[in-house]
């Protein structure tokens, strides 16, 4: 696996440490961790600089996770983009929603080993 440039969104600070701390430490080969608060500053950050992997927050102001999954798919530049649901949804409808759109799913709170797992299991899932 390539070393991975990784956008954390979350509007919660300490909630988006907590998730770029558990990649740090997580033994993949990482380039580089940003960080957004919200859907539409992920997007803006996306589009400035490649970024590989999105661990993902759903319930955000400006621009909620659904609504950024949404987007990203729909733009060929970012649309490949690897991308990690981590939340406290609870509703199974919403979670095949998004896996249908190919998002991975972990609920908070998470053990490092969990987030680790569905990243390698999405990142092997690729042809």
């Amino acid at each position: 696996m390539a070393p991975l440039h990784v956008l954390v969104v979350d509007d919660n600070r300490i909630m988006r440490d907590m998730v770029a701390r558990a990649v740090d430490m997580s033994g993949l080969p990482i380039a580089e961790v940003r960080k957004a608060g919200d859907g539409k500053a992920a997007l803006e950050a996306m589009r400035a600089a490649w970024t590989d992997l999105v661990l993902l927050d759903l319930n955000m102001p400006v621009m909620d996770g659904e609504t950024f999954l949404r987007e990203l798919r729909a733009d060929l530049a970012l649309r490949d983009a690897l991308v990690v649901v981590v939340s406290t949804e609870s509703s199974g409808a919403r979670i095949e929603r998004l896996r249908g759109l190919g998002a991975g799913f972990v609920h908070k709170p998470f053990t490092p080993e969990a987030l680790i797992a569905e990243v390698r299991r999405l990142a092997g899932a690729r042809p």
